[in-house]
């Protein structure tokens, strides 16, 4: 940190990122990859502790392979393709999770965020430490907004310094300092459901998957979840009841207690040990404008989802997948503002999807009125012997949501196309004939996804200088198939992975005009 002067930082920052979560660390290795330089305020003087996020999807995971963050999660991690689920004692679902045997990632990896955060940091020091400055213990307490940026008060332990920032990204997670300090409001559903998360260390031969109980004897009236990670880790989530005070509960003595009756109930009777234990609320809540003026938020700073079907951290990536490369183009001067517009109609839409469909997991898994607690007894008594009931316990885990009506979506040749991701949606992985995946070649800038014979070169592409890397692929095998294929067939691929649109045929002209359309915010 540079020496202050009258309680002033004398740099002024192209991006201040406030939280050092997750999201935030986030935002500045994909700035980083951009080449644009950040620092980063965390009021904690490390990396986090315990689960909190427990799971990262493999949209994730392609998200994370752009800055060497995916490996060493994948070494941590464990995969899991499997759920149970349990009225009282008794199984009433198995659920088998897709899997895509092409694609390089698993669907779903079980992994505490304590990990996902000190491998960022890693990647940050091994990668990017003369673009990313991390400023541990310093806490945002108020912000303004200039006529020429964003002044940030913050305080250290050492003292209290003002900071300037071109733009300020708001990352902070569900208490943000900076949303208060903007005066932006959540709407949505705040349930009464509250969930006590807790890690235990204990040797058992249970295979990894998502097992989810209901009113069982240990939770009566309630729900439990339990997961498994590696290191001997189990993940208990479970449900208090109405006449439970939260504050009792999450005292070590009654955690530990409701752990054991359902370690005994299960069978399980070796030796284990807590790790760490907290409270949790469900919502289901988002602003409706992720960008005020030079501030923009993400991840929980900007919306809360329930943890059920992995979608709270989950989403917050997706949200830096979309903001980064937008706002290093408008600070590079290769886009107008008008592209960070973009931000927010694209994760709000995304946003409202994940909620509808976590708010359904929300309702079976914490019943907000007797009639919604009425149905889900009567799904789960005639689960046991009607399979066609069993959908209706279906968690619905996380999906990557594309953005069908985005101002950016350009016009192409939909209608040519029978399948394969269309425009607006995020590219399908499939491996390359080189032996690597679709996933690795994505960004910093856009991807021509070119099959077979194109009508351009290497050659040509270059001379125009358009922020377009070429990638070419035959016009057959998996990757094409996948794709809808044929000889000439092109697709434009955002530098987040979603397709801006895609050609039976493209010339030169067709690509860049498609670009600089996007660029402008959608339009010329």
């Amino acid at each position: 940190m540079p020496e202050l002067k009258e309680g002033r930082d004398p740099q002024r920052h192209r991006v201040a990122v406030v939280g050092g979560g997750p999201v935030g660390f986030a935002v500045a290795l994909g700035l980083a990859r951009q080449g644009i330089a950040s620092v980063v305020l965390e009021a904690d003087d490390s990396v986090c502790l315990g689960s909190r996020a427990g799971c990262v999807t493999s949209r994730t995971l392609e998200i994370f392979e752009q800055t060497g963050v995916a490996d060493p999660i994948l070494r941590q991690g464990l995969p899991w393709a499997e759920g149970w689920s349990y009225y009282h004692t008794d199984e009433v679902l198995h659920l088998d999770v897709p899997q895509d045997s092409a694609a390089r990632f698993p669907r779903l990896v079980n992994i505490q965020q304590c990990y996902i955060e000190q491998y960022m940091l890693d990647s940050v020091r091994a990668r990017y430490g003369d673009l990313i400055e991390i400023r541990w213990q310093n806490r945002m307490e108020a912000l303004r907004q200039t006529e020429h940026g964003v002044e940030l008060d913050v305080s250290t332990p050492s003292g209290s310094y003002t900071l300037t920032a071109d733009w300020v990204i708001g990352t902070d997670g569900a208490r943000s300092a900076v949303r208060k300090a903007l005066g932006a409001r959540f709407v949505g559903t705040q349930y009464d459901g509250q969930y006590i998360i807790a890690d235990i260390k204990m040797k058992s031969e249970m295979p990894p998957g998502r097992r989810a109980w209901f009113d069982p004897p240990s939770n009566p009236g309630a729900t439990l979840l339990l997961h498994k990670h590696r290191d001997d880790l189990w993940r208990f989530d479970y449900q208090l009841r109405e006449d439970e005070d939260p504050e009792e509960a999450v005292k070590p003595e009654n955690v530990l207690s409701r752990i054991r009756s359902h370690l005994e109930l299960i069978g399980e009777h070796a030796p284990w040990q807590p790790v760490w234990i907290s409270l949790y609320r469900a919502s289901c809540l988002t602003l409706e404008n992720y960008r005020h003026g030079r501030v923009l938020l993400a991840g929980d700073a900007a919306h809360l989802v329930p943890i059920f079907g992995v979608r709270g951290l989950n989403s917050g990536m997706e949200d830096v997948n979309n903001l980064v490369w937008k706002l290093a183009y408008v600070i590079r001067g290769q886009a107008r503002e008008a592209l960070l517009d973009t931000y927010t109609p694209e994760r709000v839409f995304a946003t409202r999807e994940n909620m509808r469909h976590a708010s359904k997991s929300a309702e079976f898994m914490a019943p907000p009125a007797p009639a919604f607690a009425l149905m889900r007894s009567a799904v789960l008594g005639l689960a046991a012997e009607h399979h066609w009931v069993r959908s209706l316990i279906d968690p619905r885990q996380s999906t990557t949501v594309g953005y069908p009506d985005s101002p950016l979506n350009q016009p192409g040749e939909e209608s040519a196309f029978a399948a394969g991701p269309a425009s607006g949606f995020a590219f399908v992985d499939a491996p390359l004939p080189d032996g690597s995946h679709l996933c690795q070649h994505i960004g910093p800038g856009f991807t021509l996804l070119a099959f077979e014979a194109p009508q351009f070169s290497d050659a040509e592409l270059e001379d125009a200088r358009l922020p377009v890397k070429l990638l070419a692929a035959p016009a057959r095998g998996p990757l094409a198939k996948r794709y809808d294929a044929q000889p000439e067939t092109v697709y434009l691929l955002r530098p987040d992975g979603n397709v801006l649109a895609r050609w039976r045929r493209a010339d030169l002209e067709t690509i860049r005009r498609a670009v600089e359309r996007c660029c402008q915010g959608g339009s010329l």
